[in-house]
């Protein structure tokens, strides 16, 4: 018998560390939750994913889920810079861990075929996070890969493909930061057709769109959906529920945050400001940098609550964490803690001051004066939304009560799909936390970082005024 009343969409979102399943009704209540750390394997100097363990997770889950809450359809919603190469319907390679960097003589052959800022509005960044060019360096491995491989396909678009056998391409997810999408042309980059991978590119198909059917065992057909990017799709949960003019911080391994109202030329490559595209083609001004990764570097893996007589010792104490303890982000460089040694619950709380000034940096540099939603694993902190709530006083900061918002809007663009808009705003506005010399502590904090900052573009005390 079904435990749900009507049908309900099984939601696969698929992070870096963590992957997780949600059952979510139409109403917006998650009905069943299941969770993976996908596997990451060294194989032929590679860091790769075992896609065969994940995709038998994801299997297994369904089989297990489907009958008893009704599942009607499938989606994904994915974490960024991830791809993989089809060729007779399987692999042509492993697919890249992101966090990876291409040998120097590889990334000075190749980085030089990267289009421009002006063209992509995606930073040169390292690593695999503009993921054309990780593209780049498979074939500078093997010449012969990217002419055997008939698709390119997206980490969304391979789950959907994988579920489905319908191979498609989704914009949300091509216009983040893979060098292989011209925002303002609304089509693939010069890069893409240099390479002659145009061809190999699918036919598009909006995030949330049918693109066929996968049978359980149970011999129930359940609806496939073509996924999303994972920030995207937070994005538009909120505005599904009806934010028009606000700037969201998505969090979780990464702090993503959006700001519609920054017009494009504000934003400063070297700052890791890029536009991202929404799941309607609109490019949208964002700046990231890996909040989630860094906490728990900088903190030691701690993972109990932080009170707020620890934020005030250390602030009390001059305890200082210092960017960056991640690839990427506004103020690059190698982490350090100044001051006085801080252990246990005091670095934790050193660490989460550093998360929240990071933020709050990052919001100034993306002009953000409209009302702040956060979404994500950082709301579970308890102190963060409060903090951040506190270093700016005058703007509404708002919580999503669930914090999983790319989930739900993985959800509410399948349900959009099935003609079904039935989800509602349950945020609450944080109330600033009161710690004496919070403001102080900032303004120190921000003449260290800069000192250290060798890509200074606008000082962090002017973006504000």
């Amino acid at each position: 018998m079904s435990q749900n009343a009507s049908p309900s969409i099984a939601v696969f979102d698929l992070g870096k560390t963590n992957s997780k399943l949600f059952v979510i009704a139409a109403d917006g209540m998650i009905l069943a939750e299941r969770r993976t750390r996908p596997v990451w394997q060294d194989r032929d100097g590679l860091r790769v994913l075992d896609d065969a363990h994940l995709f038998s997770w994801m299997q297994a889950e369904l089989n297990d889920l489907a009958d008893g809450y009704d599942v009607s359809g499938i989606m994904f919603s994915g974490h960024g810079c991830t791809f993989g190469l089809i060729e007779n319907g399987a692999l042509a390679a492993p697919m890249l861990d992101y966090e990876q960097e291409p040998p120097v003589d590889v990334a000075a052959r190749i980085d030089g075929l990267l289009p421009s800022f002006s063209e992509t509005f995606s930073p040169n960044l390292p690593l695999g996070l503009n993921y054309g060019r990780h593209i780049l360096w498979l074939k500078d491995r093997d010449p012969a890969l990217l002419e055997r491989a008939e698709t390119i396909l997206a980490y969304p678009q391979f789950w959907s493909w994988r579920f489905s056998g319908t191979a498609v391409s989704e914009v949300s997810y091509l216009g983040c930061h893979s060098h292989l999408w011209a925002p303002l042309k609304d089509d693939y980059s010069s890069l893409v057709d240099a390479e002659g991978w145009r061809a190999k590119m699918p036919p598009m198909a909006r995030a949330g769109s049918a693109v066929g059917t996968w049978r359980t065992k149970g011999g129930r057909d359940l609806t496939v959906h073509n996924g999303v990017h994972d920030s995207n799709a937070a994005l538009y949960y909120y505005r599904s529920v009806g934010f028009s003019d606000f700037t969201l911080v998505s969090t979780g391994t990464w702090v993503i945050i959006f700001n519609s109202a920054c017009p494009l030329e504000a934003l400063h490559p070297e700052r890791d400001m890029l536009a991202n595209v929404t799941v309607d083609h609109q490019p949208t001004a964002t700046i990231r940098f890996m909040g989630g990764r860094e906490y728990d570097i900088a903190s030691g893996g701690w993972n109990e609550p932080v009170s707020l007589d620890a934020v005030a010792a250390v602030i009390a104490k001059g305890v200082f964490t210092l960017p960056s303890f991640a690839a990427g982000g506004p103020m690059p460089g190698e982490g350090s803690f100044v001051g006085p040694a801080a252990e246990g619950e005091e670095r934790a709380a050193a660490a989460l001051l550093y998360v929240a000034l990071m933020t709050d940096i990052s919001l100034d540099l993306i002009r953000s004066e409209n009302d702040i939603v956060i979404d994500g694993g950082l709301v579970k902190t308890g102190l963060y939304p409060g903090l951040l709530a506190a270093l700016r006083p005058q703007q509404r900061v708002l919580i999503s009560a669930v914090a999983e918002g790319s989930a739900l809007g993985a959800a509410a663009l399948a349900f959009d799909a099935n003609g079904i808009s039935a989800f509602t705003s349950e945020c609450r506005q944080a109330e600033p936390v009161v710690v004496p010399g919070l403001d102080a502590y900032r303004k120190r904090w921000i003449s260290l970082a800069e000192s250290r900052d060798s890509v200074l573009v606008q000082p962090v005390k002017e973006a504000r005024a």
